[in-house]
């Protein structure tokens, strides 16, 4: 297995608020993602992301990819494939959407409209 990177919610969180351009895919399926999804995620289920991985591995330095699932595992998966294939700056969200959420940062419904301070 090809190493992975990861990071924790509190890093990516500190990433978004700084305005850092990132990534964020959820691998998770839509029965899961229906529930929530970190703002701004592009949806793939994990077993796309083989199909989709050319377009996948344009991530840069300035723009990394972050991957997420439930708990982490499916996400280290899919960067783990994704390294094999020469993939460069992608993370692997470590404890998944059960550690975003429960570090209290918000999810929202997939498809709604961002939100914006008023």
């Amino acid at each position: 297995m090809y190493p992975v990177d990861e990071i924790d919610a509190q890093t990516l969180k500190q990433w978004i608020d700084a305005g850092r351009r990132v990534r964020i895919l959820d691998v998770r399926s839509p029965m899961e993602t229906a529930r929530g999804v970190i703002e701004g995620a592009e949806l793939l289920p994990l077993h796309l992301v083989p199909i989709e991985m050319n377009r996948l591995l344009t991530g840069s330095e300035e723009e990394p990819l972050v991957i997420v699932c439930r708990s982490g595992a499916r996400s280290y998966q899919a960067c783990a494939f994704l390294n094999q294939h020469g993939a460069r700056h992608t993370y692997n969200l470590r404890g998944g959407l059960i550690g975003w959420a429960g570090a209290g940062y918000p999810l929202t419904l997939p498809g709604a409209p961002a939100t914006s301070a008023a």
